[in-house]
């Protein structure tokens, strides 16, 4: 193995090991529990990404998906599950931001 691999290893390692990781899978599992309501998070971030990725975003449309899914956020079990994940996701995008960066790449 060269340092390349032995460096991701450690670092798949830590991520696995990390706080921010452990409480996102703690949350998933919480949430697959109940079958239904994982569908229906998986709705809602589909449309989610959905709305954020289409070229004609508009922020009307935002507060109407927001509107309708506020009583569904408020949920502990969504909510806790999406700051989970959101968390998760930050926490990648900086080390991916990181090794970009470190590298020097354009």
């Amino acid at each position: 193995m060269d340092q390349v691999d032995v460096a991701v290893e450690a670092l798949s390692k830590a991520i696995l090991e990390s706080p921010v990781y452990l409480e996102y899978r703690e949350q998933l599992e919480k949430v697959k529990q109940f079958p239904e309501l994982k569908k229906k998070i998986d709705e809602y971030r589909k449309k989610n990404f959905e709305l954020q990725q289409r070229p004609d975003y508009a922020f009307d449309k935002m507060e109407q998906f927001e509107k309708e899914y506020r009583g569904f956020c408020e949920n502990p079990l969504v909510s806790d599950f999406l700051a989970a994940e959101l968390a998760f996701c930050r926490m990648m995008q900086q080390i991916y931001g990181r090794l970009v960066e470190a590298t020097d790449f354009e």
